[in-house]
């Protein structure tokens, strides 16, 4: 995982940006202790099951025949050989997953994953995903963009619109789209027909201002001073400044099982073995679509393939103790890890309670104060300390909530409970 964590909590110190960020990409590897970790940008999260294919086939013949997903809808190999670089670069552009050198860290899009599939939203934003994607690669100057900065394409339904993102543009049923730029609480309307224009604009006003002050900066929300002010308000699920369920999009987000328009299953910690990505290639009618949740969407797929998928051991039913958990890597992939949390949260999910449809906040389990890959908004910090773990109810964000220290003999009874109890406490 990248070796320098955002700033999340306001008013938090803003991190020295005096470097260029080290987020992994598809050429450019990073060193973890099991071997070099590659990011594989998915615009929307959008795969063919060619595409598919051939992550699977090279996450068996260059890495350790997984695949991750990230909390971006993105796709991460790992195990991989120092001088496999080339070879899956070559394997990545066969199959159009690698359009772009130059801006091939700066492609991060996310995008409401039921988009068509239902009636709950209000635009097509794959087709805005496709729009920005092809000319964000085409701008010289985006490929200035930290390999951090993100874009959210929200289809008016409020899933990926509380995501964090450094510009989220979100549709809407009676009137223009809304841009939002950081943590705003307002948003521009935008012009019909102008969305992923404006969406560049943004992006490009951001570096531009940074340069007119010479400041460094990865995120619109480090510079709010520098940003125009909005003038409409925000719909509430776009969680500025909110806090709670809500403000994670939690009410918005697929389900898992069958839904209006295909299926959606989910990974657990995100990730899944080539078998368990067969199965999803095999259950799909040509597309995948991967969610910022670690799950995958299977449009217009039909309810009889949930017991292949779930044989295979994918999450097929919504409710369990694992809905809305997620974990960093730990030991032993991240040497500053202080915990293999993996394998203990996993320990202490199965002894957990249902979640009774997923309510609460969601759960994330660090092995150290990095906190990589957790969720946006707030959420149940479980961090290991090197003795144990401390569970605190509202996160890092805040110093609500009463941190428990939990020992490492009695780390998997005794954590379940406290992690259940934090999440029936903020249902």
């Amino acid at each position: 995982m990248p070796p320098t964590p955002d700033a999340t909590a306001p008013g938090a110190a803003v991190p020295d940006r005096g470097r260029a960020d080290a987020c992994p990409g598809a050429l450019r590897l990073h060193a973890a202790d099991d071997g070099g970790l590659a990011r594989v940008r998915l615009p929307g999260g959008l795969l063919t099951d060619r595409q598919a294919m051939a992550l699977i086939e090279a996450a068996e013949a260059l890495g350790d025949g997984e695949l991750e997903t990230t909390s971006r809808g993105n796709v991460q190999l790992r195990g991989l050989a120092a001088d496999c670089g080339a070879e899956l670069a070559d394997g990545l552009r066969a199959v159009g997953l690698l359009p772009s050198d130059t801006h091939e860290r700066v492609r991060n899009i996310v995008a409401s994953p039921l988009a068509g599939l239902d009636a709950a939203g209000h635009a097509d934003v794959q087709a805005w995903v496709r729009e920005l994607d092809a000319r964000l690669c085409a701008s010289d100057w985006a490929a200035g963009l930290s390999g951090k900065f993100l874009f959210a394409l929200d289809d008016g339904r409020g899933d990926v619109a509380a995501l964090d993102a450094d510009v989220t543009l979100i549709a809407a049923s009676d009137g223009p789209a809304l841009l939002r730029l950081g943590r705003a609480a307002h948003g521009q309307p935008v012009e019909a027909g102008r969305e992923v224009t404006a969406v560049l604009d943004a992006a490009r006003a951001f570096l531009d201002a940074l340069r007119g002050v010479g400041r460094k900066a990865w995120h619109l929300r480090e510079v709010p001073e520098l940003l125009p002010a909005g003038t409409v308000p925000l719909p509430a699920f776009a969680g500025a400044g909110a806090v709670g369920p809500a403000a994670a999009g939690a009410g918005a987000r697929p389900g898992i099982g069958a839904l209006p328009g295909g299926l959606s299953v989910g990974m657990r910690f995100g990730r899944a073995d080539a078998g368990q990505w067969r199965a999803l290639v095999a259950a799909s009618t040509g597309e995948l679509r991967l969610t910022p949740w670690r799950g995958a969407v299977l449009p217009g797929a039909p309810a009889d393939r949930l017991p292949a998928l779930a044989a295979a051991g994918l999450r097929t039913e919504p409710g369990s103790a694992w809905e809305r958990a997620t974990a960093c890597t730990g030991l032993p992939g991240c040497a500053k890890s202080l915990a293999d949390v993996r394998a203990d949260a996993a320990r202490a999910l199965e002894r957990g309670a249902p979640t009774a449809g997923g309510g609460g906040l969601p759960v994330h389990w660090s092995g150290c104060e990095r906190r990589c890959g957790h969720p946006a908004g707030q959420w149940v910090d479980v961090l290991a300390t090197g003795h144990g773990y401390r569970v605190t109810v509202n996160g890092p964000a805040t110093t609500a909530g009463t941190p428990a220290d939990v020992p490492v003999d009695v780390t998997n009874e005794e954590m379940a409970e406290a992690v259940a109890e934090a999440r029936r406490t903020t249902k």
